[in-house]
């Protein structure tokens, strides 16, 4: 015997993955600045000269800064996370049904309904 279920649910819309726009909107910045940064050898070079004259405790602070940057971003994209699971979810947009071709005949069993 089969027993035929029947669901009241409703269809809703897909989310925005805001994490992923946040996250793709810093990398997208990342490698902007880096190409901006190796077009030109002036450019080049200042950043060379910059680097090699880092200090130990430079080097410690910028890695401190990084590691702030990135937690930043991670906190973020949760708080935009949670703001949208807090959100009602908004129903999907209704799909009309396609209009029957001029002189087709009318349909007369849906593909849909139950046997």
């Amino acid at each position: 015997m089969s027993t035929q279920e029947t669901t009241t649910d409703t269809i809703t819309a897909p989310r925005t993955r805001w994490a992923a726009i946040i996250w793709g909107v810093l990398f997208a910045g990342i490698a902007a600045g880096s190409l901006w940064l190796i077009a030109d050898d002036d450019r080049r070079a200042g950043v060379t000269d910059w680097v090699t004259t880092l200090t130990p405790a430079t080097i410690t602070t910028l890695a401190i800064l990084g590691v702030g940057v990135l937690l930043l971003v991670a906190g973020a994209a949760g708080l935009v996370r949670r703001a949208q699971h807090r959100a009602p979810a908004a129903p999907a947009p209704a799909v009309p049904a396609p209009a029957p071709a001029p002189g087709a005949p009318a349909p007369t069993h849906s593909p849909f309904a139950a046997e």
